[in-house]
């Protein structure tokens, strides 16, 4: 049996997430067309059965998008990644265009480690023949790539090859977990990140990083599940922002995500929701330790 850890890192918004929803067919990690929506390391885990003589197991983590932070809460985000490469057995470096400043960063850090990579072009739904031929032939010269693939995640394009060629880099090793879970992550986690999901579709272009979302109560009852959760956000008028007109935006959050909620749980919910502001939490140790922004 084969098993192993694999980084999925790559620029923001490239699509890192997405592909783990699509390889897992699972949504376990949320999406928007926002940057740096991925604030935690996600894992997902991938069981192909087949006993213990041609099973394997994949982990993958699901990265923050590496850039140049701003604030205390960038740094951890940036440093969770960067860490990520120094822990896998095979990391997956995603792009979506030509080599540019924040893809050059990353490339330096691969010419620093042992770790086998594989490049996946992504998007390539959307890309011209001739600008995906430029886009490998760029890469492939740097010589640093154990395979180079074209995946369209959003569209499920090639994950297959994907696979087989993570696969084909792992050595022997345990079952870390059951064949029939998807990720470690406990319940409670993944409802915090669908409504800070739900809450950065829903929300204007400036405010959306300066929120956190905290569960604050959670008590499974015969026939249904009763959540509180909070929005914190850093400025009063970002208060009035997420709650909306007579309340029509939070209402809409509230709405979306409880419906996917009870859809990952399979029962029904009661969800509340409250906006407090917490100014400058972003640049806070103990604001972003306690919303679970920790190191491991």
């Amino acid at each position: 049996m084969k098993s192993g850890f694999i980084g999925i890192i790559g620029r923001p918004n490239v699509g890192k997430s997405t592909l783990l929803n699509a390889i897992l067919g699972e949504k376990i990690s949320i999406t928007t067309d926002k940057p740096q929506t991925t604030r935690n390391s996600i894992r997902g885990i991938y069981t192909r059965d087949g006993g213990e003589e041609t099973g394997c197991q994949m982990i993958f983590i699901d990265t923050p998008g590496i850039h140049k932070p701003r604030n205390k809460l960038g740094s951890y985000m940036t440093d969770m990644a960067v860490r990520t490469l120094k822990e896998v057995d095979v990391i997956v470096f995603i792009v979506d265009d030509i080599c540019g400043p924040g893809d050059m960063h990353i490339l330096e850090m691969l010419k620093q480690t042992a770790t086998p990579s594989i490049l996946a072009i992504n998007k390539i739904d959307k890309l011209p023949p001739d600008r995906f031929r430029s886009i490998y032939e760029e890469y492939d010269a740097m010589g640093i790539f154990h395979s180079i693939l074209g995946i369209s995640a959003l569209e499920g394009k090639n994950l297959r090859p994907l696979i087989e060629t993570v696969e084909s880099l792992l050595k022997e090793g345990p079952m870390y977990f059951p064949e029939d879970i998807v990720t470690d992550h406990p319940a409670k986690f993944l409802v915090s990140e669908i409504i800070r999901e739900k809450t950065l579709l829903y929300l204007e272009e400036e405010v959306p990083h300066g929120i956190a979302v905290e569960i604050e109560g959670y008590q499974e009852k015969e026939d249904v599940t009763v959540i509180g959760a909070v929005i914190y956000c850093e400025k009063k008028s970002h208060k009035g922002i997420i709650i909306g007109k007579g309340g029509k935006k939070l209402k809409g959050i509230s709405k979306g995500a409880r419906m996917e909620i009870e859809g990952l749980l399979g029962t029904r919910v009661y969800l509340e929701i409250w906006v407090k502001v917490r100014e400058n939490w972003r640049d806070s140790s103990f604001s972003i330790s306690e919303f679970g922004y920790r190191k491991e």
